[in-house]
């Protein structure tokens, strides 16, 4: 017997037999399907019966359910209750098929919703689990019209919004300084005693302890004294928080330590987190805790990773996922046919802390990453290699973006930076070179856009020196006048706790080079907690820093902990980031901000009030696929018997993508938590989940277009058609 027939013999528990009762009780017709039917087949035929002829009374719905009518418009059109009733014909149309779950290292799991209502209703078994049943009863009175949902109003978005505070609130900013002068405390007494020894950063005898710690506030404003002394172990990171941690959290850290996971956190960003609970916001810092501290799931998953972008994964002489071909197995990634990453051979391979659910931690547990500053430092070879490397952007047809990241790309030194930039700047110079030969429709693209892709502004505020700005404006004002037109730093703030006098400086500072400044969220479960999203774009807005992508987090049950639904990444969507929706009237404006990074902060706030808006939501709700791309365009398609939700995903639409995604197909996703598991960790919060009930309706999700911001600019030429550096099997 396989392990699908032996959960059917499964007896469901009591509180799923208490919610199964209330189920039939609601939905007469529903105990009448399941008590009729003498077979699972005859319950199927029965409820597709009942739900078209609902669809019957709407042609909108039952179009877009056979995909005739497709795309966000049409998607908008669609009532609570078209949700649930296509949710059920898509439960009915995979009833029986089987999936391998990356979330059990491969394990086949199956989905047969009807059938296991069937099986509790007849016989008391079929394994289904308490969160399944609680799923189906949101389902079934959304379907039946008892379940309405409400869109909360701007005012109390705005209310969820004040719960969360920023780092620039001045009671924030008081305890932030007793925390960073706890950190120099510990660290003069361990240079005292000789514990830590440092050539750079030493006391001269005789000084006074007052003499000292002035002397660590200056080191405090040097990136390198919080590289140098970065907390690497589970001890040292206790007494750093005053031995705060709980027993339960120093085991996980020693668990993770056993496990061969990293641990960096640096003494600012550390600074960060409270040891005590603000009475004024308890549970400010958890965003910033979940990034520092490891789950459970992470430790045990530890070792038995796989890729979740499997375009990551390359062989010698083959293209990747996406059919791209490639001059490096790590240094040059690429999905799209526009851009491809660059990550250098040199420090900036590193960061400047260890992100929880970071999507390289597949490259921490092969070694290819790693927090060895002297180890990374460039070779006498990477010269030679970057020319190669760039090389393939040259010779490429359609790129014309480049996004160097890593790790992260300012962690390089000034000097590496100087160089990679000004192998980009004869990079692009050679592709227009190239193009006064080429025929129009022959050309190939030229660079409209170089992005940088760091974290540092907020783990690390104080790498953003002068001297770092000079560099980049340097670059701006030359790439410029050969046609480059969009400068990027794109980073990655998790929550307006992280937005600190400090960071602000740094951003400030990025800003006066030219180069814009966006921001990636990664949506995990402390994020996502209402209000907390949209209060982030606010804040970022206020420094000038423009939203550009929130993501559901990715990958398998080793980011169980910090995983946030895509229910409730559409939810946030709909619910919390409409009020801060750009009138396409207003998209002209906001094309020009790249133009005037300078003035970024006045001109946000200029549209925010001519267009009324909180904020200005110019970022995409959107999952990295493990195939190819980035979406949120999916239909629910199944649930497991534990709840668990399963999602196939279309390609975003709104872009252009690799021709191998015709090949592929639509992308099956089964998440790793159910919507029950999702909210009783929401409620350990501190949340109140009736705020959130709607989350359960959310079976449909469509991709957002893309901001006028954020796409490219025109040629004043025709481009060629045709792919380079691409292969695609017949």
């Amino acid at each position: 017997m396989d392990k699908i027939k032996e959960l059917e013999q499964i007896a469901i528990n009591v509180k799923s037999h208490k919610i199964l009762k209330q189920l039939l009780y609601e939905n007469p017709k529903l105990e009448q399907i399941m008590r009729k039917s003498n077979n699972k087949t005859e319950a199927i035929v029965m409820m597709k019966s009942w739900v078209m002829n609902y669809m019957k009374s709407r042609p909108n719905a039952l179009k877009f359910y056979n995909g005739k009518n497709t795309g966000r418009e049409q998607y908008n059109k669609l009532s609570w209750r078209d949700y649930a009733a296509i949710r059920l014909l898509d439960y009915i149309d995979n009833a029986g098929r089987k999936f391998e779950d990356l979330n059990l290292r491969g394990d086949i799991t199956g989905s047969n919703p009807i059938k296991y209502i069937w099986m509790a209703v007849k016989f008391g078994t079929g394994g289904a689990e308490t969160d399944f049943f609680k799923d189906m009863l949101h389902l079934f009175r959304q379907f039946s019209g008892k379940s309405k949902r409400e869109l909360p109003s701007k005012e109390k978005v705005l209310e969820w919004m004040s719960r969360h505070p920023s780092g620039l609130d001045p009671q924030i900013i008081k305890i932030r300084k007793k925390n960073r002068d706890r950190i120099l405390n510990v660290i003069i007494r361990k240079l005292d005693s000789g514990e830590i020894k440092s050539n750079r950063y030493q006391f001269v005898p005789g000084m006074s302890e007052e003499q000292k710690f002035l002397l660590t506030l200056e080191w405090w404003k040097d990136k390198n004294f919080h590289l140098k002394f970065a907390i690497r172990s589970p001890e040292l990171l206790n007494e750093m928080l005053n031995y705060s941690l709980s027993q339960e959290t120093m085991k996980l850290l020693y668990d993770a330590k056993k496990a061969g996971i990293p641990f960096f956190v640096n003494p600012y960003y550390l600074s960060l987190l409270n040891i005590c609970e603000p009475g004024f916001a308890p549970g400010a810092d958890l965003a910033i805790r979940d990034y520092i501290i490891y789950s459970k799931e992470l430790i045990n998953e530890f070792g038995h990773l796989v890729a979740w972008e499997k375009e990551d994964v390359v062989e010698p002489d083959k293209p990747n996922i996406a059919g791209w071909l490639l001059p490096s197995f790590y240094n040059v990634h690429r999905r799209y046919p526009e851009v491809a990453i660059l990550i250098p051979e040199t420090i900036g391979r590193a960061c400047g802390g260890l992100c929880v659910s970071c999507q390289r931690m597949f490259d921490f547990q092969s070694g290819n990453l790693n927090f060895n500053l002297v180890e990374l430092k460039p070779k006498e070879t990477w010269p030679q290699k970057l020319s190669r490397l760039i090389e393939y952007f040259e010779e490429d047809s359609q790129l014309r973006d480049i996004l160097i990241t890593g790790g992260d790309a300012l962690m390089s030194s000034d000097d590496s930076l100087k160089i990679l930039l000004n192998e980009v700047y004869k990079m692009a110079v050679k592709k227009i070179e190239a193009n006064k030969k080429r025929a129009n429709g022959k050309k190939f693209a030229e660079m409209l856009r170089v992005r940088l892709g760091t974290r540092l502004p907020i783990y690390l505020p104080q790498r953003i020196t002068p001297e770092l700005v000079d560099i980049l404006a340097e670059f701006k004002e030359k790439a410029s006048k050969i046609g480059i037109k969009q400068f990027i730093i794109q980073t990655h703030y998790e929550t307006a706790m992280e937005v600190t006098p400090e960071s602000l400086v740094a951003v400030k500072r990025l800003l006066s080079s030219g180069w814009i400044v966006t921001n990636q969220l990664v949506f995990t479960a402390t994020a996502s907690r209402r209000g907390h999203t949209a209060k982030l774009r606010k804040v970022l807005n206020e420094i000038g820093v423009l939203p550009y992508y929130t993501f559901t987090v990715k990958g398998y049950m080793e980011n169980f902990h910090n995983f946030a639904t895509n229910e409730r990444a559409v939810q946030e969507q709909i619910e919390e980031k409409v009020i801060g929706s750009i009138p396409e009237k207003y998209y002209d404006t906001i094309k020009e901000f790249p133009l005037d990074a300078e003035n970024l902060v006045k001109n946000i706030k200029e549209l925010e009030n001519k267009a009324n808006l909180p904020f200005l939501a110019t970022d995409r709700n959107v999952l990295n696929l493990p195939g190819v791309g980035k979406s949120l365009t999916f239909r629910t398609i199944g649930i497991t018997r534990e709840g668990r939700r399963i999602l196939e995903f279309e390609h975003d639409s709104t872009r252009n993508h690799s021709p191998i995604i015709k090949k592929m197909g639509k992308v099956t996703i089964i998440e790793s938590k159910s919507i029950g598991q999702y909210l009783r960790q929401l409620e350990e919060m501190g949340e109140d989940i009736s705020e959130y009930e709607s989350v359960y309706g959310y079976s449909i999700g469509e991709t957002e277009k893309v901001m006028p911001i954020y796409q490219y600019p025109d040629y004043d030429f025709e481009i060629t058609g045709e792919l380079t550096n691409f292969q695609m099997d017949d």
